[in-house]
């Protein structure tokens, strides 16, 4: 993930100073050439690839030099996309800050008044020595951030493997949905890589089947019963030779990479707990309900351990796009879904909010309560994120670990309608 903290630091001879100012559609740039002092404006389009191409050319262009870059602080996506790159100087620069060096400069509020883009270069080649550039994290933080994430890539890839597979099986041989067992379990790779028609499980016999079954702590005998009946009078779905041989290839050979993605998830989930049981806030995000080993350390990544990177809850709520976005025109009002942030941010918190509802009972009525008034699922589930984000904020500033009956004693303090339809704990499930 690579996240970067605020830091001072003793101010680095730069070949450029830019002002970037981040919009939906098309960026605004403004540079300063130190060596010329030509001051160059371009626009970017909002793509990845656009900014990915023009950050190259910088590099390539000042022989690798550092190149100081101002932006506003909760332009999320642009900070994350930018925050890997190692000759890029960031500072960050609240809105704010932004706007009241505008009114004190540029009373007009005319047309012809600067842009933020150039509001941005002043303040960096003016002011430079009063804002604080960001820093990478140290050496382990940034480690399990990215760990994690590329985690979660692997099993992705996990389920799209999984989905090839099924879908191959049902074009050949459909039985093994049922007999094999979940698709990415060692149980049904084992199952595949010994048998990957029906006939050859047919030719392997009924002893051979019961002891594999048995070996994968398979104990209801009705169970094993009832599958060696269905074996014995299945029907293939093809006897196609061409068919059978191409289908039992491309299944051996998905099996194959299951298998080795499945080796790789163990030994990166291993470093992972490593390091999270090595992290100083390691006791602040285990005691969160539901956490666990998977997301526990997801959520430390997602805050990190430098603790001036937030002035507040709303920062992190917003650079993680959970907070919405509202668009008023006129007399409308619309809020929609934060499309321009980090997305496996996002996502940690989300799929966090949607596993708590399993056991903090607070959180599943309150998730409820929006059902009930017609929020869709994500949208109910974004909304308890959002309320959570601002719980673990605090403890994570307070370097204090969760307390479920803490909270619910506040949330009586305050006659929250939440405590009077709090149902039984339940238990999680990962």
């Amino acid at each position: 993930m690579g996240s970067r903290k605020m830091a001072s630091q003793k101010e680095e001879t730069v070949a450029a100073y830019v002002g970037l100012d981040w919009a939906d559609r098309e960026h605004e740039v403004r540079m300063l050439v130190v060596e010329t002092g030509q001051v160059e404006s371009l626009k970017l389009k909002q793509e990845s690839e656009a900014l990915a191409g023009w950050v190259q050319n910088l590099r390539e262009r000042f022989s690798g030099r550092k190149v100081a870059i101002v932006i506003e602080q909760r332009k999320g996506a642009l900070i994350y996309a930018l925050m890997c790159y190692d000759f890029l100087i960031l500072y960050p620069v609240n809105p704010k800050t932004l706007a009241r060096y505008r009114e004190a400069f540029n009373t007009s509020g005319a047309k012809s008044d600067p842009g933020d883009s150039e509001m941005l270069l002043d303040l960096i080649r003016l002011h430079r020595d009063k804002l604080r550039p960001w820093v990478p994290e140290d050496a382990d933080t940034r480690l399990l951030q990215m760990l994690v994430e590329e985690r979660r890539a692997l099993v992705d890839e996990v389920t799209r493997l999984t989905n090839r597979l099924k879908s191959t099986l049902k074009q050949y041989f459909p039985q093994a949905l049922e007999w094999a067992g979940k698709l990415d379990s060692k149980q049904a790779l084992d199952f595949l890589t010994r048998w990957q028609t029906l006939e050859s499980i047919r030719k392997a016999g009924a002893l051979a089947v019961e002891k594999f079954y048995r070996r994968h702590s398979v104990r209801n005998q009705d169970k094993i019963e009832q599958r060696l009946k269905a074996i014995k009078e299945a029907r293939a779905l093809t006897t196609d030779r061409a068919v059978l041989a191409a289908s039992r290839m491309k299944a051996l050979a998905i099996v194959r990479q299951l298998r080795a993605l499945g080796k790789s998830i163990a030994e990166m989930e291993a470093r992972i707990q490593e390091l999270f049981e090595q992290h100083r806030d390691h006791q602040v995000f285990s005691s969160f309900p539901c956490a666990k080993k998977v997301l526990a350390p997801r959520l430390l990544a997602a805050f990190g351990g430098d603790r001036t990177r937030y002035e507040s809850a709303i920062e992190l709520q917003s650079f993680s796009g959970i907070a919405p976005v509202t668009r008023a025109s006129g007399k409308s009002k619309t809020i929609h879904k934060r499309m321009a942030c980090p997305k496996f941010l996002r996502q940690t918190f989300h799929e966090y909010a949607a596993q708590s509802t399993k056991k903090a009972g607070w959180a599943r009525v309150y998730y409820q309560r929006h059902r009930d008034k017609g929020v869709k699922h994500h949208a109910a589930v974004r909304a308890l994120a959002y309320k959570w984000m601002r719980i673990m904020f605090r403890c994570w500033q307070e370097q204090a670990p969760y307390d479920e009956a803490k909270y619910i004693t506040s949330l009586k303090r305050r006659s929250s309608p939440l405590v009077s339809e709090l149902p039984p704990a339940q238990k999680c499930s990962g």
